[in-house]
């Protein structure tokens, strides 16, 4: 098997060790890559930071362009990077396919906005000391971007910080999740086939424990990070003086409210409590009804959830597949197991085979328990009834989170009431908290995060408004 390199600053590269990545449903070896040393790293970072103003100054028609090469390539060899995604993930081949998709599109928007991406100007002389005087106010990069990804969007949570940066003329060093760096290191090869300049990108797989020393690197002036909410706070906490962008996930909540389609929002719950195996910071965790259909709900929406297709992420039937290691798995069956001794009854699933958990139901969960309050991030969701659409409003936002929240409803005064009330960064009505478009601000309040993506707000979190005053004209 043939051990991939690494991007050193846009150019292929060896290290002096490799790492073995696993798949997480047969244990079979996937692939192994090189690991970039010490001495190669420190020379990622002083390749960006030396290209920083050239990467600044790049017309936005290199940066568009190659933005857009990215995406019609993906597009190219969509099936190859779908099926890398699954045997590195263990995500079934149905959402592999999925998430190629989404970076096919994610890559086409960036490369959008970098068309449109300009300054604006403002008339000054609306006093009259300043008459004759005319602001252009410009976006600047903050500069290079390290960008720390996760496993569960191994291509297009890579997708989501690296086309921005590139959008916005800034050099991004990648850090990809350990347990599936192989999808970020192919983008590498993508990204190379560019015209961007050297030291516009580096794909560096290291271990997550040598991650620090870029963290506070002061040559890497932006810091963002996808994951968990203790990690990245703790990176925040280190590095008080940079700009930090973090989406750090949530428990999220879909409501169910009495005048809800409720074939419609059982099968959509079901279906986004269990794919990627629960391990989407908008999966939906928490369900909330309103009480007059409690039963009719929970009648159809069992059937539904132990309907689902569970196994082999290869094969193109299943839709539940492993979580990212056995480990992990087993982290998920503990926490549902202490959840059953404080009271809680299965309704659904609760048992483990290797990295496979059951597509669980619980209900009757104390509000303590940590799949309550904290974030799963496996195929688990609780079922709470709720007295009165108030009720069950004030139970979403009964959390340290606030990303995302769905709420099944046709009424437009209960939609309204969710848009002023619910504590998140987005309100999908109609549908599940696990809905995203790439192009719309993505992102949460509270333990949720800090920033947005979605291409042009990503690029605006990414820069700094510059202003230049022209003095002495005639306007």
């Amino acid at each position: 098997m043939d051990v991939r390199t690494f991007w050193l600053a846009g150019r292929p590269a060896t290290g002096d060790t490799e790492l073995t990545v696993t798949n997480s449903h047969d244990g079979r070896v996937v692939g192994r890559h090189s690991v970039p040393t010490d001495a190669q790293v420190e020379e990622a970072v002083a390749a960006a930071h030396a290209v920083a103003r050239q990467a600044a100054a790049l017309p936005v028609h290199v940066r568009a362009e190659a933005l857009a090469h990215v995406s019609r390539r993906i597009a190219e060899r969509a099936e190859e990077i779908a099926q890398l995604i699954t045997a590195e993930n263990g995500k079934p081949i149905l959402w592999a396919r999925g998430e190629t998709s989404r970076a096919v599109a994610t890559f086409r928007f960036a490369a959008e906005e970098a068309r449109r991406w300009s300054g604006g100007v403002q008339r000054l002389d609306t006093e009259p000391a300043a008459t004759g005087r005319l602001a252009y106010v410009s976006r600047v990069p903050y500069g290079p971007v390290l960008a720390i990804t996760p496993f569960n969007f191994p291509l297009n949570l890579v997708a989501h910080k690296v086309a921005p940066a590139i959008a916005v003329g800034a050099p991004v060093v990648i850090k990809p999740a350990p347990a599936t760096p192989l999808s970020a290191l192919l983008l590498g090869e993508i990204l190379a086939e560019t015209d961007l300049p050297p030291g516009m990108f580096s794909v560096l797989p290291i271990e997550n424990e040598r991650a620090s020393a870029l963290v506070q690197d002061p040559r890497l002036p932006v810091v963002s990070f996808t994951g968990s909410a203790p990690v990245g706070y703790a990176i925040a906490d280190q590095i008080p003086r940079k700009h930090v962008t973090l989406e750090l996930g949530g428990n999220a909540a879909a409501v169910v409210l009495a005048d809800a389609d409720l074939d419609w929002a059982a099968q959509r719950i079901a279906l986004y409590s269990n794919y990627q195996a629960g391990q989407s910071c908008i999966a939906v965790q928490r369900v909330i009804v309103e009480q007059p259909v409690y039963d009719a709900f929970v009648d159809r929406l069992i059937p539904a959830v132990t309907g689902l297709v569970t196994g082999d992420p290869a094969d193109e039937k299943t839709q539940v597949g492993p979580l990212v290691s056995e480990h992990a798995a087993e982290r998920v069956e503990q926490w549902v197991q202490e959840a059953v001794a404080a009271g809680a009854k299965v309704l659904a699933g609760g048992t483990r085979e290797g990295a496979v958990i059951a597509p669980t139901v619980l209900t009757d969960v104390p509000d303590d328990a940590k799949v309550v309050c904290e974030e799963v991030f496996g195929p688990v969701m609780i079922l709470q009834p709720a007295a009165s659409v108030d009720e069950a409003y004030a139970m979403v936002n009964d959390s340290k989170y606030g990303l995302q929240a769905g709420v099944f409803t046709r009424s437009l005064d209960a939609a309204f009431q969710a848009n002023r009330e619910l504590e998140v960064g987005g309100v999908i009505i109609g549908d599940v908290p696990s809905y995203r478009a790439d192009q719309m601000p993505y992102g949460g309040v509270k333990d949720s995060g800090i920033g947005r993506e979605g291409l042009h707000s990503a690029m605006e979190d990414l820069t700094y408004e510059k202003v230049m005053v022209l003095t002495g004209l005639t306007l």
